[in-house]
C-alpha cells in the first residue's frame, strides 16, 4: 500500500493527492497521515507548494466524507429501524441507542463533526450519522472543511520538517495504522461478547 501511495503522489502531483485523500475517506485503511506526510516531504524537496497541497488535500477529504454524508441522507434514520431491530446484536446497539444518538447529534452535531476530524477512523464514520439525522449540507461541509484543513496542515508540516527522512515516517505510520485497526477489532469483539439488550 505504501508503494502505491508513493507512486501516485510522484506521478499524480496535486491531483494524485486529492484522489488519494478522497479514497482514504471511502476506504479508511489508506492512512491520511501517510498521504499528507508524503505531500509535506514533496514540499520540502521543492516538488510541491504548501498552500496548494493543503487546498487539494482538504478538497479530497471533504469529497470522500461527502460520499458517506450523502449515503446517510439517502438512507434516512427511519429506514434504518428494521435493520437495527434485526441485526442490532452485531452492532451492539438497540433502536433506543440510535434515538439517543439522533437527539445528541441534533444538539451538538456541528462541533462534533469538527472535533471528530482529529481522531482516526471515526473522522470518516461520523459523516454517515450526520447525513442520517439531516444535518444541513452547508453546515456539514463547512465544519468538515475546517477540521480537515487543520488536520492536513499538521500532517503536511510534519512531513515537511521530516524532509528527506521518509523511512522514519513510514516506520511510525505503519505500526500506528496497524495498531489502530487491531485495537478497533479487539474492542468490537469484546463488545459483541459482553453486550446484552436493555432489560435482558
Amino acid at each position: 500500500m505504501t508503494e502505491f501511495v508513493i507512486e501516485l503522489v510522484r506521478r499524480g502531483g496535486y491531483l494524485g493527492i486529492a484522489f488519494l485523500m478522497a479514497l482514504e475517506n471511502v476506504i479508511p485503511p489508506i492512512p491520511s497521515e501517510l498521504i499528507m506526510g508524503l505531500g509535506g516531504i514533496a514540499v520540502s524537496r521543492g516538488h510541491m507548494r504548501f498552500v496548494p497541497l493543503i487546498i487539494v488535500g482538504t478538497i479530497g477529504s471533504v469529497a470522500g466524507n461527502y460520499f458517506w454524508f450523502a449515503l446517510g441522507r439517502r438512507l434516512g434514520l427511519e429506514r434504518l429501524k428494521p435493520w437495527i431491530d434485526r441485526h442490532g446484536r452485531w452492532l451492539t446497539i438497540e433502536w433506543r441507542d440510535v434515538e439517543k444518538l439522533h437527539d445528541f447529534f441534533l444538539r451538538h452535531g456541528s462541533w462534533l463533526v469538527f472535533v471528530i476530524r482529529f481522531t482516526p477512523t471515526f473522522r470518516t464514520l461520523i459523516s454517515l450519522p450526520a447525513g442520517m439525522v439531516g444535518m444541513p449540507r452547508w453546515q456539514f461541509l463547512a465544519w468538515t472543511a475546517a477540521g480537515t484543513a487543520i488536520w492536513n496542515v499538521i500532517l503536511a508540516a510534519a512531513g515537511y520538517y521530516l524532509g528527506m527522512r521518509f523511512d522514519e515516517l513510514d516506520r511510525y505510520v505503519g505500526p500506528v495504522a496497524i495498531g489502530t485497526v487491531v485495537a478497533i477489532v479487539a474492542i468490537y469483539v469484546w463488545r459483541i461478547l459482553t453486550w446484552r439488550p436493555h432489560g435482558a
